[in-house]
């Protein structure tokens, strides 16, 4: 029996969300029709397209009650939605209420920042336009006519719906917790505009079912069910991966937006290193005290000067060495999944550093950063990307760290000590 199963309306939708879940590790299978299901359940998550988006709403409810009664063991339901909201959206969720145990709720988080796609005051919007002026309203087949995420719903729901809305979630976990353990709204429509938001949502989410019993069905287009699942503790089926080790010696702010992303949608922990702090043995500590946190990525970030301040040449000359050598004693004491280093200098000194031969190129992530293994040393074959500190939009070191992430989700070699 699977431990996730995503019911959707579309196949690439479907695809896309499944795609998310084995990113995160998870042993993912699509499926066409209800009676597959059965062939998939050696898997950590089935993805099942019912391709009701168009259908009539009495046969989408009926479906979506078969394929949720066929997986009835699964920790989580995922109903997949359009991420403009289109297709039968009410009626399938009441569905599922319909046919889940008594008290399961559904959280309806329709956001999905990556694409544009934000929800603020109970209001959906793409690119920051409320649903109802984009192109969302005009499909031919299923025209959105209303911005509100309660009044869609509501075509198809005479359940109550509760809104949570963004100040509460920038609040934080314990905020979001309380406000959900206290409603006994069916379903709940939540604000959020970033990955963070995302990220607080589901911790509280799981602190309520694990503290209240709350089954939660999960609303959404994709990165809410995944950050959802692992705040339930649905991980891999396979022992832990270690994590990996991101080290940054670019100060540019592109590199620093690039990180506060990493650090939203992936939790990464850094430790900072100020001018004052060239230690390599110190820096290598604090890393370490890091890694009992669990987490998929820690990492070790060079600071800016402070603002006002011009960088010392002679300091910033200094920053790739220090960095590189306190790389090389973490790789020398701890086991991890994989390497990332951004700033030119700074990974050539790592490279060095590991008395690496060399670098075998295995793909272009994304235009100019590169991943592979490193070649010859005591770390052969450790998974490596490196990119350059002005490369890439705000996503680009999520990317680059999600790559070495399902690399070693599949199997592929990490290093040892």
């Amino acid at each position: 029996m699977p431990r996730v199963l995503v019911i959707g309306d579309d196949l690439t939708g479907s695809n896309a969300t499944g795609a998310r879940f084995a990113r995160a590790g998870l042993r993912t299978i699509s499926v066409t029709g209800i009676e597959r299901v059965p062939c998939a359940r050696d898997a950590d998550v089935v993805v099942v397209n019912l391709g009701t988006r168009h259908a009539a709403p009495e046969r989408a409810r009926a479906l979506v009650c078969r394929a949720a009664a066929a997986a009835r063991g699964a920790r989580l339901l995922v109903k997949r939605v359009d991420t403009t909201l289109r297709g039968n959206v009410g009626a399938e969720v009441d569905a599922l209420l319909d046919t889940l145990e008594l008290g399961t709720r559904a959280l309806v988080v329709p956001a999905f920042p990556d694409a544009g796609r934000t929800t603020v005051g109970g209001l959906h919007l793409v690119a920051g336009v409320p649903l109802a002026e984009t192109f969302a309203a005009r499909d031919p087949l299923a025209p959105v006519r209303h911005s509100r995420v309660a009044t869609v719903l509501r075509r198809g729901t005479d359940r109550p719906i509760a809104e949570l809305p963004l100040d509460v979630v920038e609040q934080g976990t314990g905020a979001v917790a309380e406000r959900l353990a206290a409603s006994e709204a069916p379903l709940v429509v939540c604000d959020a505009t970033t990955n963070a938001h995302l990220a607080t949502i589901a911790e509280a989410a799981a602190r309520v079912r694990a503290e209240r019993g709350t089954r939660w069905v999960s609303v959404d287009s994709g990165p809410f069910a995944v950050r959802l699942a692992a705040a339930l503790g649905i991980g891999p089926g396979v022992p832990a991966a270690p994590p990996v080790l991101a080290v940054v010696g670019s100060i540019t702010a592109t590199t620093h937006h690039q990180i506060l992303e990493t650090e939203q949608a992936l939790g990464a922990r850094y430790v900072d290193v100020p001018p004052d702090l060239l230690d390599p043995r110190a820096i290598a500590d604090r890393v370490t005290a890091l890694l009992g946190t669990g987490g998929r990525v820690v990492g070790i970030r060079a600071c800016p000067p402070a603002p006002g301040e011009r960088p010392d040449p002679t300091v910033a000359a200094r920053i790739p060495g220090v960095l590189a050598k306190a790389t090389a004693l973490l790789l020398g004491e701890h086991r991890f999944a994989g390497l990332y280093a951004t700033g030119g200098d700074v990974a050539q000194a790592v490279t060095e550093a590991l008395a690496s031969d060399g670098f075998a190129i295995d793909t272009e992530v994304l235009p100019l950063a590169v991943a592979g293994r490193l070649v010859g040393g005591p770390h052969d074959g450790l998974a490596f990307a490196t990119k350059g500190g002005l490369i890439g939009d705000e996503t680009a070191a999520v990317a680059c760290l999600e790559h070495l992430i399902t690399t070693t989700a599949r199997g592929e070699r990490g290093t040892a000590p």
